[in-house]
């Protein structure tokens, strides 16, 4: 079974009643997963070797939804279902511009899968489940805060992604319901922002699940979306009031290769000046495909300074999932 020694209060759980669907059987939707990742692995460093979240079958023949940080380069993963069975399963795909990894179990689940919403649902104040495994003793019943943009430091940009709140200690690759027992979105990540009176809110990010669908035939046809892929730098980028610094870089990366350093300020990408981080991957990404070169204009201890990135597709830095 999925660890039980931390619940939800019992105040914060969803109640059954408020909703239409049978909530504990949808529940049953939402396993635990366990994957193990080499140490020599590209991600280990950052992500861990040993990453532990949940995941939400979306077919009956046992394909998952999780987040992609989950599975990236996993030569092992483990599911647990709500009634304590413990099945393998293989790292199917990882979509790098949604973040959505896919899973296949590899028995039996014999789980309700969810229907995915297809549609520009969730609304803000909508109240929603947010699940991570081990029914209802995990689930959370939340609130819909914003639906807005997201950019996050690793090359990532969501344009319209889904904030819940409060937020859910078990976020990543949770399932968020809606109430018509829909899969609305996958859990991300947690994140602190301050209300109007400056107290701190945690709130999740949710990667909505209406992003699936137009990309699920090529994910499980070739792993990926059958299209080339963007310009990767390997570049770690932060906001500040000045715009947009580099915060580190990947090891052996474009960005370190081509001579960028910690602190570096980004002026401007072939071209185009550079005010935030969503900015800053628009201009990256509008150079080309993978094997493009990126020309950004940097100031290093307030002198400019010019460099030219040769970009290059992120999946050639990470392991390929072993097939068993």
């Amino acid at each position: 079974m999925p660890s039980s020694e931390w619940e939800i209060p019992s105040d914060l759980q969803p109640d059954p009643t408020e909703h239409e669907f049978d909530l504990d059987q949808v529940l049953r939707s939402v396993v635990a997963v366990k994957a193990m990742v080499p140490a020599d692995a590209f991600t280990a460093q950052t992500l861990g070797t040993e990453r532990i979240g949940s995941g939400v079958v979306i077919r009956p023949d046992g394909l998952i939804a999780t987040i992609g940080y989950m599975v990236t380069e996993a030569e092992e993963i483990w599911l647990t279902t709500h009634d304590g069975r413990v099945i393998p399963g293989h790292a199917l795909a990882y979509d790098f511009e949604t973040g959505i990894g896919l899973i296949q179990a590899l028995g039996k689940l014999n789980l309700p899968a969810l229907p995915l919403e297809t549609g520009e649902l969730p609304r803000p104040g909508d109240t929603c489940v947010f699940a991570s495994a081990g029914g209802r003793k995990h689930a959370l019943r939340c609130t819909i805060a914003a639906r807005q943009e997201f950019a996050g430091y690793w090359e990532y940009l969501l344009e319209d992604a889904i904030f819940t709140a409060p937020a859910h200690p078990s976020w990543g690759g949770a399932g968020l319901i809606g109430g018509d027992g829909k899969l609305l979105g996958i859990g991300s990540l947690v994140m602190q922002q301050q209300d109007g009176k400056g107290r701190r809110v945690d709130l999740n990010m949710v990667v909505p699940a209406s992003l699936l669908p137009p990309i699920l035939g090529d994910l499980l046809s070739y792993g990926r979306p059958n299209k080339p892929a963007r310009p990767w730098l390997g570049l770690y980028a932060t906001e500040d009031e000045d715009g947009v610094l580099v915060s580190s870089m990947a090891r052996n990366g474009p960005a370190q290769k081509g001579g960028v350093q910690e602190g570096d300020r980004i002026v401007s990408v072939g071209g185009t000046k550079i005010a935030d981080l969503p900015g800053l991957w628009r201009a990256v990404w509008a150079c080309g495909t993978a094997g493009s070169r990126v020309r950004l204009q940097i100031t290093r201890d307030a002198a400019p300074r010019e460099v030219t990135l040769a970009s290059v597709d992120r999946r050639s830095f990470l392991k390929a999932p072993r097939l068993h």
